[in-house]
């Protein structure tokens, strides 16, 4: 195979950044082009050999090939006579993307379109088309938080076990609390939806007081059966399971999933497990509480009702809740719970799915 004599020779760095360029999909036919001429310049190709790959001719080459030996990466720009060069070029936008992920000299905390494009000297349109392009957000601000359960895998291994291959002749229950629900009263009157207006709640509100919602979870049916009390004690939970367990007396073992209050340890709730020995708990881990089932149904009633609700009283709240409930067991099915990846630890709460 033929070979041209003299090869470039590229530093690490200008040959991850040509490759970059070579293999882009996004960038501009031409910064493409020049990348794999100077790359294939470097690898030891003939002109014959660039001319017949690339379709172009020998004084191309030349051309490219000088202006790479005399300004580098950057000899590579086009410069039309009479028309100021390209100002998103390559290297600007590899620039602009490592900026990015910096902070601020000026002591914020991220960056504004407009301020990263006075810092870089380019135009706030080109900033905006850079970062699209790349998929880097700025502006937003995503949280987390991570188990520090030593014994994580075994319990949420245990939990994911019984959604998706549950024991035969069993009744599962998710169980929680919501706790200080208030009945807020608005003071203004609420302005109704109207075209082109949302319904509009006034700022002011009385706040007549809280209740906490029991509620547990059928994994198999989706139903939901809840209970309000003033107080949240384990006294109330104990009670709240013994309403559990009478529901599903006829089953030879019923298996609770809850989370690691305080209230669900106590010395009364060992004495309730020992008077009902087909009753078994299953703690989440510390911090997990998407693993709990019964957490999915908390967010549908706080979207439904609370979030917008308007009460007068707390009985009046407690009312419209268990309204709220009936109805719900008119049209409750299963949630369909899913662990996509099993390979990734448990503990990321993308990885499991629920619909």
């Amino acid at each position: 195979m033929a070979r041209y004599r003299e090869l470039l020779t590229l530093t690490l760095e200008q040959r991850e950044e040509l490759s970059r360029w070579a293999q882009s999909r996004t960038l501009p036919v031409g910064d493409v082009f020049r990348a794999r001429l100077i790359l294939a310049l470097a690898d030891g190709f003939s002109y014959m050999q660039i001319k017949k790959t690339l379709q172009t001719t020998a004084p191309t080459i030349s051309r490219w090939k000088r202006r790479f030996e005399q300004q580098g990466i950057e000899g590579l720009e086009p410069q039309h006579k009479g028309s100021k060069p390209r100002t998103a070029t390559p290297t600007v936008q590899a620039k602009v993307c490592r900026k990015v992920q910096q902070k601020p000299d000026d002591g914020s905390t991220h960056w504004s379109v407009r301020k990263l494009a006075a810092a870089m000297g380019v135009s706030k349109s080109s900033v905006q088309r850079i970062l699209t392009q790349a998929r880097l957000q700025p502006h937003r601000l995503e949280r987390y938080m991570a188990s520090n359960d030593p014994r994580f895998e075994e319990k949420a291994a245990d939990i994911i076990g019984l959604y998706l291959d549950p024991p035969q002749h069993a009744a599962i229950f998710c169980v929680d609390e919501k706790t200080a629900i208030q009945a807020l009263d608005r003071l203004d009157p609420v302005l109704p939806l109207s075209p082109g207006r949302a319904e509009r709640h006034g700022f002011e509100y009385y706040r007549h007081g809280t209740l906490s919602l029991y509620a547990a979870l059928d994994v198999k049916t989706g139903q939901v059966h809840g209970k309000t009390a003033k107080r949240h004690t384990s006294a109330e939970f104990i009670d709240f399971l013994s309403e559990v367990v009478r529901q599903a007396r006829r089953v030879k073992e019923i298996h609770i999933v809850l989370d690691n209050l305080s209230a669900h340890k106590t010395k009364a709730v060992e004495e309730f497990l020992a008077a009902n020995p087909k009753v078994r708990l299953h703690f989440t881990p510390t911090y997990s509480s998407w693993l709990n089932q019964v957490e999915l149904w908390f967010a549908k009633i706080q979207r439904d009702l609370l979030a917008r609700g308007i009460f007068t009283s707390v009985t009046d709240l407690a009312r419209k809740i268990r309204k709220y409930i009936r109805a719900y067991a008119k049209v409750a099915r299963p949630f369909r719970w899913s662990f996509s990846d099993p390979a990734r630890r448990i503990g990321n709460p993308i990885a499991g799915n629920a619909h």
